[in-house]
């Protein structure tokens, strides 16, 4: 997969980081000398004092966006763009990312080797959940999870979990958590998920402190989905640690893989392994 075109890109910046102007600016000399043209979303353009435009239109008018921050602005704008299917690349300001894997110090050459054709763009998985109620239906999308959990810690919570309308399980503890392969490496690796390569089409489902030692995470084919309700009291609905959604005891959550997905630009030497080792520590 490559991009149709490389006239106009929307850049996107992490949110209270007015530091982050200067390699905005830097970027925005990097890709106009390329004779690409460069926007910046309205809140990031507030944040530096630069005039922005309204999100949507910033996706209306790109050929693909960039985010400059790290991991959370990354998803941030995946899933705030997902109806307009943008590739993203990520440039990390600070710290190496699992997504934002792309060096500001490497943005001139990556520029180059762009509109080169030399780069590869890598689809992921992303999870849909509809929240139907008595007032009808919601649908939100993410991009590395959605948790289902207490509204408050005083008390265990009960979920009842079906497959593809067949009962599945009962948890009881503190919640689960439904991960893309992307997102394996987040909340589901602490809570004791498998770690998912990520352009696999599956995704996990890993109970969060059960009360059960028999619960065990498992990893389900993507065209499932499940169904989650919660009999006993209200529940959150959190996704990707970034938004949050109150199901009450009589509402239903249906979840499964989206129908379309998050498209990374990455530099064709990337290498998932690489950043895996290099963030988990392993081998050391």
């Amino acid at each position: 997969m490559k991009l149709e075109s490389i006239n106009r890109i929307g850049i996107i910046l992490r949110p209270s980081t007015p530091e982050l102007k200067e390699m905005f600016l830097e970027a925005k000399r990097v890709f106009e000398s390329r004779g690409i043209e460069v926007a910046i979303d309205h809140i990031s353009g507030g944040m530096i004092d630069v005039m922005g435009q309204p999100f949507e239109m910033l996706c209306q008018n790109s050929d693909f966006l960039v985010t400059i921050g790290g991991d959370g602005t990354l998803i941030s704008a995946v899933r705030r763009s997902y109806a307009y299917q943008l590739p993203v690349l990520g440039i990390h300001a600070g710290k190496l990312g699992f997504l934002a894997d792309l060096d500001f110090t490497e943005l001139d050459i990556f520029v180059d080797k762009l509109l080169a054709g030399d780069y590869r763009i890598d689809k992921r998985a992303m999870l849909q959940a509809t929240i139907v109620t008595k007032h009808g239906e919601s649908k939100v999308v993410a991009f590395n999870d959605i948790v289902v959990t207490r509204p408050s810690i005083s008390k265990m919570i009960r979920l009842e979990t079906y497959v593809d309308g067949k009962n599945f399980n009962t948890y009881y503890g503190d919640g689960v958590v439904i991960s893309t392969p992307t997102g394996s490496t987040a909340y589901n690796l602490s809570a004791g998920g498998p770690v998912l390569f990520p352009h696999t089409n599956v995704f996990a489902l890993t109970p969060i402190c059960p009360h059960s030692l028999t619960q065990r995470p498992v990893v389900l084919p993507g065209h499932f989905e499940i169904e989650i309700k919660t009999p006993d009291a209200s529940a959150l609905l959190i996704v990707d640690g970034q938004d949050m959604v109150e199901i009450t005891d009589r509402d239903t959550v249906y979840i499964k893989l989206a129908d379309g997905g998050a498209h990374l630009i990455h530099r064709c030497e990337f290498n998932y392994f690489d950043v895996l080792r290099e963030k988990l520590g392993w081998g050391d």
